[in-house]
């Protein structure tokens, strides 16, 4: 767009043109009219001429009639009659203009009847004075014309641009839009100006296309591109503008899912099959939250999902993790896996930052791992981050079981397992509990899941058996049976194993008196070392036991060759057995199966008395929970 001064000056230039133009033109056919009458004057002067022949006066006289006739025809600029030299008229106009001058040429005629000579030049000066006149005026009228014509333009203009603008912006104010890419819009033409028209089409292709370039950018930057659910960077965005800031959310609870089998997945079947699993997990996490459509998933990193439940109470969301645990084990028994995914819970509200949420949830992660199969975990325990007898970080968390294991601050209690029968043999199950250095009490779920997440459980579990072994065998209680824990991850190190049976053949009063207990999903980890591990136990004269029995797919024959000694059933096969007839059924079945491998079957988690007394009909060999003992001191 010209501004005004710049449209003034081109308009100038382009009327200097034309006016130039216009005055060669006006000149040339000045002088081609001047040239013509300047040679029709030599026919008209020989024919006035004529008219004097037969004339009988003086020389003089009629050289003076000849001027004044041809005065009478025409102005002359000069008139000049003269016979040989002798000038007989001389005539000289009083004005002369230079053009005149330069354009009529003296001519000279010879009239041989007369015996004279007529010198003249024609005078023009009145359509010269008209011609500049009129030059002039066209002049002016230009100059005026390109003034009016650059103000009219400038407005115009204005006017169109403005116009211009407007459709531009109504046109490409649609790529904005959100339906603009999937949807044709109505245009209402503002300006029909094909040219315009096919340059905003290319521009919107352009910004079209970089829109969609910048899209699929943003979304590559928050959207996971395996399962189509948002990112890490999303879920920090959610949580800082959703639940932080002024937001109807003023409290939820924060999960984090695990998917435990990933690596091992990765590692035996391929990296397609880990993406389909992770697929699967993210479709049944969404399907689970079908129900809560307030709810928010997002991907974390490679294994973990994070889901906010915003204002819901702790209760309902548990259980939406036991409905999550539910799916989890139908897809586990569909794909024979050994798991598939472990979830940690915590509760929030505004005051909470985000890394103490995440940390707390993980916590609850590493909880649910130590438990049965697909559990979740709810970390009530929120000032544990607080205090400081735990400490906060992974670090700080090494560093408080360094500590417990290098002092052996640990208190062991006995929970007993009562027998059905008196002929039956059972025992009384150690629990480990932790101290740190004022003697506090630290929580043993977590202990245990920092321990394992730390690779520090198989010293932890040395710890244990060390100290039960050195308890039993000083307190002189070498006539019961008691049994300890030991971690799958213990049995799976070859130097664990060593040690164990060089302790075990150190203790033999105690050895005979001890009971291993390791968990379905321990075993099933690797068959051959299971399998040597039962043996060693058998040589030294212990006994085993498989706890959390029926949460896996281990079939009777697996324990047929590992031979233990015991099973310990799952607490969701007894819990409220006495109203539940399938798994009644479902137990009693495995008791008569497992007595015809001379396995004894033990119940958990027994916590009234109609469990109990339905527990004894199926003929369970022994009952455990706090109906029949609560744990107490060693």
């Amino acid at each position: 767009m010209y501004k005004f001064s710049k449209l003034f000056i081109k308009n100038i230039l382009f009327a200097l043109v034309f006016i130039i133009a216009l005055g060669a033109i006006a000149l040339f056919l000045l002088s081609t009219y001047v040239n013509q009458q300047t040679l029709s004057q030599q026919k008209t002067i020989q024919t006035i001429s004529q008219q004097f022949v037969d004339y009988d006066v003086s020389v003089q006289e009629l050289s003076t009639k000849l001027s004044t006739v041809l005065n009478a025809s025409d102005d002359y600029q000069t008139l000049i009659i003269k016979r040989d030299s002798l000038i007989l008229v001389d005539y000289q106009n009083d004005y002369i203009h230079p053009l005149d001058s330069f354009l009529a040429q003296r001519k000279t005629v010879s009239v041989s009847e007369l015996n004279l000579q007529v010198q003249y030049q024609l005078d023009f000066i009145g359509i010269i004075i008209f011609l500049t006149q009129l030059f002039i005026g066209v002049t002016a009228l230009s100059i005026l014309f390109v003034f009016i014509s650059a103000r009219l333009n400038y407005k115009l203009q204005l006017s169109i641009f403005s116009i211009i603008s407007k459709q531009i912006s109504n046109e490409l104010a649609q790529i904005n839009n959100s339906d603009f890419i999937t949807k044709e819009q109505d245009n209402q033409q503002l300006l029909e100006i094909p040219a315009l028209e096919e340059g905003i089409a290319e521009i919107k292709s352009m910004m079209t296309e970089q829109f969609k370039n910048t899209t699929s950018l943003e979304i590559e930057a928050h959207v996971d591109s395996l399962t189509g659910i948002e990112n890490r960077n999303r879920f920090v965005q959610f949580y800082e503008n959703e639940i932080v800031n002024d937001s109807p959310v003023n409290f939820g609870v924060l999960l984090i899912t695990r998917c435990s089998e990933l690596q091992t997945i990765n590692q035996v079947h391929g990296y397609n099959s880990g993406d389909n699993y992770i697929v699967k997990v993210a479709e049944i996490i969404k399907t689970a939250l079908i129900s809560r459509p307030t709810g928010k998933i997002f991907r974390l990193n490679s294994s973990d999902f994070a889901t906010i439940l915003p204002n819901v109470k702790l209760k309902m969301a548990e259980d939406y993790a036991s409905e999550l645990t539910i799916k989890f084990n139908d897809y586990q028994q569909v794909n024979e896996l050994d798991s598939v995914a472990f979830t940690g819970l915590v509760y929030f509200d505004k005051s909470k930052p985000l890394g103490e949420l995440l940390a707390l949830a993980d916590t609850g992660v590493s909880v649910a791992q130590t438990q049965k199969v697909n559990s979740w975990y709810s970390q009530k325990d929120i000032d544990i981050l607080n205090d400081t007898s735990a400490n906060f970080g992974n670090q700080n968390w090494r560093q408080e079981i360094d500590s417990v294991l290098s002092a052996g601050r640990i208190s062991l209690l006995l929970q007993p397992i009562q027998p059905s029968g008196r002929n039956t043999r059972v025992y009384g199950e150690i629990l480990a509990r932790f101290l740190n250095a004022n003697n506090d009490m630290l929580p043993t779920a977590t202990f245990i899941a920092m321990a394992e997440k730390l690779d520090k459980i198989t010293d932890v579990d040395r710890l244990i058996i060390d100290t039960a072994i050195k308890e039993i065998t000083s307190k002189n209680m070498l006539d019961s049976s008691y049994g300890i824990n030991i971690s799958p991850r213990s049995i799976n190190n070859e130097h664990f194993m060593i040690w164990l049976e060089r302790k075990l053949l150190r203790e033999p009063s105690a050895a005979s008196r001890l009971v291993f207990e390791i968990s379905e999903l321990g075993l099933q980890q690797n068959i051959k070392t299971a399998k040597r591990l039962v043996d060693m136990l058998h040589r030294v004269g212990s006994r085993v036991t498989v706890e959390r029995f029926g949460v896996g797919l281990t079939s009777f024959k697996f324990f047929r060759d590992l031979t233990p000694d015991y099973i310990k059933m799952d607490s969701s096969y007894t819990r409220d057995i006495d109203d539940d007839k399938n798994n009644q059924y479902f137990l009693r079945l495995m008791v008569d199966l497992a007595h015809r491998l001379g396995i004894s079957v033990l119940a958990e988690s027994v916590e009234s008395q109609e469990e109990k007394h339905t527990l004894e009909k199926l003929f369970i060999d022994g009952c455990q929970g706090y109906y029949v003992g609560k744990p107490a001191q060693l």
